[in-house]
């Protein structure tokens, strides 16, 4: 029995092949693979996926979307999944990759806003929107499954290009200018928050990892977010702590103690302070 929310590896999903991929594209009629997706889940990887035809129920820390055909999703590493209802006929197309594969030795990142956190993770699209992401993505698809020697280079620079097209869909400038470094520091500390919540509650922590001090970075994120660095703190823990509740086999004790609680009592306190429910509230109301 497991008290944190499982991360999945890409490699869990691709099939065919001993060695982890840093790029993967799913071919549709071969087997899936048996991972419980239907409850919450993390993974290291990127997806993008352009809803072809069918419907998906989808959860994103916890909130709520419908997939239907021409919506495009995006999932970044470290959020938290959960698929519901998906119907027999659902196809996309896909495409996973390694935080290493986008982010090696490429400045592009930096300047795709939208990439480090989305605004919305299901974006539906317009008609002749869908259609042209459809074809960047063949194009793409084609490239990654013909031989040469060059192949990583060619697909990461296609990808590149899908990922500035997406960038104009959620309204990003297309000016191509990066992000300030006090951006960069702020949506650094979401990240390292996104995936060490669930230890780590201490501004502290977070500012010994960018390599600032606690009082700047608490400047810096209220400066730039208007929130906090212990108010995004505490909301990533209280979500951390839904998730788990979720899972009834987990008692609150012990969703306490995954969470690094001294006890139940101070967990329980902590949750209905951020909440307005004790955590046995909540698990009844849900």
């Amino acid at each position: 029995m497991s008290e944190r929310i499982p991360i999945y590896q890409l490699q869990a999903f691709a099939t065919g092949g001993a060695e982890a991929p840093e790029v993967y594209f799913p071919e549709y009629g071969v087997a899936k693979p048996t991972i419980p997706l239907h409850r919450p889940y993390r993974g290291d990887y990127y997806k993008i996926s352009l809803c072809l035809r069918g419907t998906a129920d989808l959860k994103v820390n916890l909130q709520p979307y419908t997939v239907t055909p021409g919506c495009l999703v995006l999932a970044t590493p470290d959020v938290i999944k959960e698929w519901g209802r998906v119907s027999e006929d659902y196809e996309t197309l896909s495409i996973f990759f390694t935080k290493d594969f986008i982010t090696a030795n490429n400045a592009a990142t930096g300047k795709l806003h939208f990439f480090v956190a989305p605004p919305v993770h299901v974006l539906p699209l317009a008609a002749d929107e869908a259609a042209s992401i459809a074809a960047s993505f063949r194009f793409l698809q084609q490239k990654y499954n013909t031989p040469n020697a060059q192949r990583d280079n060619i697909v990461k620079s296609i990808l590149h290009s899908l990922l500035y097209e997406i960038g104009a869909l959620y309204g990003q400038p297309a000016t191509g200018q990066s992000i300030s470094r006090s951006q960069q520091l702020v949506a650094g500390f979401r990240q390292l928050v996104q995936a060490h919540c669930a230890e780590e509650r201490s501004v502290q922590f977070y500012a010994d990892a960018l390599c600032i001090t606690p009082k700047y970075l608490t400047e810096l994120v209220k400066e730039v977010t208007g929130r906090t660095a212990s108010e995004w703190i505490a909301e990533a823990v209280v979500l951390e702590a839904k998730a788990l509740l979720q899972d009834p086999a987990l008692t609150v004790h012990q969703v306490a103690a995954g969470l690094q609680f001294v006890d139940q009592f101070a967990f329980s306190r902590f949750f209905k302070r951020g909440t307005g429910l004790s955590p046995t509230a909540y698990r009844q109301a849900g």
